[in-house]
């Protein structure tokens, strides 16, 4: 089991930029994938952005290309997402996920997920 806690949400002005963490403990040695994906009330869960085990394969939804930037660092078993000029329409719950590949991630199926870190961007 692996356990995920995010880390980095607040309140921004649109435009402004934000960088969430997330780290993972336990069976670490089981990820492959990690990455995000975010939930606003009433609307539908949205992939936001993946990362292999070795940073070469990423994945972004097509409102967060060219704004937000995934990485990760292995030795500390976390994950980060950059968020460059935010947008009202980026405000949600931000949640870190793990799966065997970046492919599941972005298609909406994790191994684990964290309780969230609330993001709010106003206008």
């Amino acid at each position: 089991q692996v356990q995920l806690v995010e880390s980095g949400g607040g309140l921004v002005q649109a435009g402004e930029s934000l960088r969430l963490s997330c780290r993972a403990s336990g069976r670490t040695w089981n990820i492959y994938a990690m990455g995000w994906f975010r939930q606003a009330p009433g609307k539908e869960r949205e992939s936001v952005s993946a990362i292999s085990w070795h940073g070469d394969i990423t994945a972004y939804g097509d409102s967060m290309k060219g704004r937000f930037t995934i990485s990760r660092d292995n030795a500390k078993d976390t994950v980060y997402l950059q968020m460059n000029s935010l947008k009202p329409e980026d405000t949600a719950v931000y949640y870190c996920a793990v799966a065997p590949s970046t492919a599941h991630i972005m298609k909406g199926t994790y191994d684990s997920w964290g309780q969230g870190t609330q993001v709010t961007v106003s206008s």
